[in-house]
């Protein structure tokens, strides 16, 4: 070995053969999920101990890091309160050459603004910063102990990717939450109207108990369950985050809850008046009898066809009543099994109903049916409201 080892005593008589380099390049997908992100709504940070010059490089090629953003040194971040970066934290997209102590002002930051975050780490010195994140995920793969433990999910492939497909899974699941209760609650509640306006009126009772709980059981129980194999709507990643202390009954659910309640309650008044109180058949004249079958059935028919309200805010005929073939089949299995109900006498005995004409039922059917025409009216003037918008925006 030459005991000078100095460049002016080694560089000299060489020939110049290529040079080598090295990345790490980022995921083929990390683009993608980048901006379906935030097309979601979601911001990505990058967190890194890597030099800001390649974090920013790595960011700005995925899309994390776009003109309006900044990037900051764990040294500069150092320099700044906790006040000054609760302030500014959102014109930062990339911390590059941070302390865990970094990590976890970072983390507080974006929670004092009302945000809920979500921390991604493998380390353990990433386990303090997962612990006060409201969603803490750690590595599966090259993850520690510790940060599995102090997480709140582990991720079993390391990739950002399948966060944000459990983003779209978990929107999906709370969403088919919603439209059960929209479900359920639409006809619950009108089945108390139904019998409080009836009798306050002097009409007598529309439907006795036995038979409400027959129309739980099967005109809401049987397709009710299919509900939660419903698929994601097209644009559940395109909303955005709903706030953090939302309740179950925001974004218009409340709304459309009570709605449908009074639109259930008129169509089963009307048939249980004319059923009770009008002749419109010259065979079957009008009685309490053939009043309550009415309200009867087209509570529960109305209640099967609200099924296909729920499932989408786009139209029925838009996503098709068979996208779900077993939630279609089972509400044909509720309407066919309230019809034998009516039609077998034994069993029609055991719950107080009575034969009807052709005349009731082409009546009771029609007014079973207004409900989802009635909703459908309702989305085709929000979709061309929302169009009228976007066109001049």
């Amino acid at each position: 070995m030459p005991e000078d080892l100095t460049a002016e005593a080694l560089e000299h008589d060489l020939t110049f053969a290529g040079m080598v380099g090295m990345i790490d390049p980022p995921r083929p997908e990390s683009k993608r999920a980048v901006s379906e992100a935030k097309q979601a709504g979601i911001k990505t940070v990058m967190i890194t101990g890597d030099h800001i010059v390649t974090a920013s490089a790595i960011a700005r090629e995925i899309g994390i890091l776009e003109e309006s953003d900044k990037s900051i040194t764990g040294a500069e971040l150092a320099e700044m309160s906790q006040e000054e970066l609760e302030r500014t934290v959102r014109d930062y997209a990339v911390y590059a050459r941070v302390s865990p102590e970094d990590k976890i002002r970072i983390v507080q930051a974006w929670q004092k603004n009302g945000e809920v975050v979500t921390m991604t780490g493998d380390g353990v010195n990433d386990a303090p910063a997962l612990k006060a994140a409201d969603v803490g995920a750690a590595m599966g793969i090259t993850g520690t102990d510790v940060s599995k433990n102090a997480a709140d999910m582990v991720i079993t492939d390391d990739n950002f990717a399948t966060i944000v497909d459990a983003v779209s899974e978990g929107r999906t699941a709370y969403e088919n939450i919603r439209k059960t209760i929209y479900f359920l609650l639409s006809t619950n509640f009108s089945q108390i109207f139904i019998m409080f306006i009836a009798i306050t009126l002097g009409w007598g009772a529309p439907v006795v108990a036995v038979q409400l709980l027959l129309i739980n059981v099967v005109a809401d129980g049987i397709p009710g369950f299919c509900l939660s194999r419903e698929k994601a709507d097209t644009n559940v990643m395109d909303r955005p985050p709903m706030k953090k202390n939302s309740g179950i009954f925001a974004n218009g659910l409340g709304v459309k809850v009570a709605t449908q309640a009074v639109v259930f309650t008129v169509v089963t008044l009307i048939g249980f008046y004319i059923g009770r109180f009008v002749d419109i058949n010259s065979e079957i004249g009008a009685s309490a009898e053939v009043g309550m079958t009415m309200a009867f059935v087209i509570l529960a028919w109305s209640s099967v066809s609200h099924i296909f309200n729920v499932r989408s805010d786009e139209s029925i005929f838009k996503i098709g009543f068979l996208s779900n073939k077993p939630l279609f089949f089972s509400a044909m299995l509720s309407m066919v099994i309230i019809l034998l109900m009516v039609v077998i006498p034994p069993v029609a005995n055991m719950f107080y109903l009575v034969p009807l004409s052709l005349t009731h039922w082409l009546l009771a059917f029609g007014l079973s049916v207004f409900p989802l025409v009635f909703v459908e009216i309702q989305k085709a003037i929000k979709n061309r409201k929302q169009k009228g918008d976007e066109k001049y925006a």
